[in-house]
């Protein structure tokens, strides 16, 4: 009897493991990425009694140390253990990420995983998988967007560490970094990633600014440089939100008149170049627009361009005039609120 229940919980499993052979597969792939990643870490006591290591990024270590504190004596972030080890890239990209959508809507295509709910986009540590899946997705009929990522959480499951590519970075744009993703580990909200990633870009920003305001002072370098670029990031993120309404209006425009495929690619790609463009009127100072140069039907993006901005930034004066009306700018107080409100993993 014993045997036939075994033999019959073997083959169930086989039978899972054939239904659910992708999902197996890309979990496989992504533990052994972390695994690998793991393996090869050094504590960060180590590195900074390397002589071997440069100074300058010995401070950049010493400085998130700092950032970590500061998250959890001044925002009420969660204590972590992310960020005591180090993992040289040795100049590598580690993780490749894929967003799609509709092609005729702004519409955010969903990877759905055990546990952790639903998410608008997918990892990878292997390039050539990414790229497989990518070319799927476009064989089904989807826009794609495929990218570098320089951080991710494991919230909390996995002690993350600093990885040397963070070490390149300002001290505005580290302190947001390291702020945003211990927002994850604090607060995470299953299946609404858009909540989660706006939040935690929200809190980046805040802590960011904060941060420097107590470390260098309110007239410093550090944080006038932040602010300058928080200017124009903020402004060009506000410019494809209200982008991804036109294109929105397009693309209800095709539910009412018949068109083929290729008009409507020519009138979506007219309107992307457009809000594209049109984003230089935003910027008073030309020569402080370094990386936004004009566009061309030969480097056009489509529809996933967009979806990483709705994802990270359609919900910012939402959480700003919330935190500012309702909880005076005490952000604890707010945070608390939200651990109330939203049910965290």
């Amino acid at each position: 009897m014993i045997k036939k229940i075994f033999l019959g919980l073997l083959i169930f499993l086989i039978l899972l493991g054939f239904y659910y052979h992708d999902l197996v597969s890309y979990g496989w792939m992504q533990a052994k990425g972390q695994v690998t990643i793991l393996m090869n870490v050094q504590d960060v006591e180590e590195v900074l009694n390397d002589p071997a290591f440069p100074d300058s990024l010995k401070s950049r270590i010493r400085l998130i140390e700092e950032i970590k504190q500061f998250g959890v004596d001044s925002l009420g972030l969660s204590p972590s253990k992310n960020y005591t080890t180090f993992y040289n890239q040795h100049g590598k990209p580690l993780i490749w990420v894929i967003n799609a959508s509709d092609r005729y809507r702004i519409n955010a295509y969903k990877w759905s995983f055990p546990i952790i709910g639903t998410f608008p986009y997918k990892g990878y540590f292997d390039s050539t998988r990414a790229v497989r899946e990518e070319k799927v997705l476009k064989q089904e009929g989807f826009d794609t967007d495929i990218g570098e990522v320089s951080a991710w959480s494991t919230l909390g499951y996995l002690k993350d560490p600093i990885l040397s590519s963070m070490l390149r970075r300002r001290e505005g744009s580290l302190a947001n970094l390291i702020l945003h993703e211990l927002t994850h580990g604090t607060l995470f909200v299953k299946n609404d990633l858009e909540l989660n990633e706006n939040l935690a870009s929200f809190v980046g920003d805040l802590g960011a600014i904060r941060f420097l305001k107590q470390k260098y002072g309110p007239e410093s370098k550090e944080l006038r440089t932040y602010e300058f670029s928080k200017k124009y990031n903020d402004a060009y993120s506000q410019h494809v939100l209200r982008g991804i309404s036109k294109l929105d209006s397009l693309y209800g425009t095709f539910e009412k008149i018949k068109l083929d495929t290729s008009a409507k690619d020519i009138l979506k790609n007219q309107v992307i170049l457009k809000i594209l463009n049109d984003a230089d009127t935003l910027f008073a100072d030309k020569k402080a627009l370094k990386t936004k140069s004009r566009w061309d039907d030969k480097n056009l993006p489509n529809n996933a361009y967009f979806i990483s901005y709705q994802t990270y930034k359609s919900k910012q004066n939402l959480f700003r005039n919330e935190f500012e009306t309702k909880f005076g700018g005490d952000f604890k107080k707010y945070l608390s609120y939200l651990k109330e409100k939203y049910p965290s993993l």
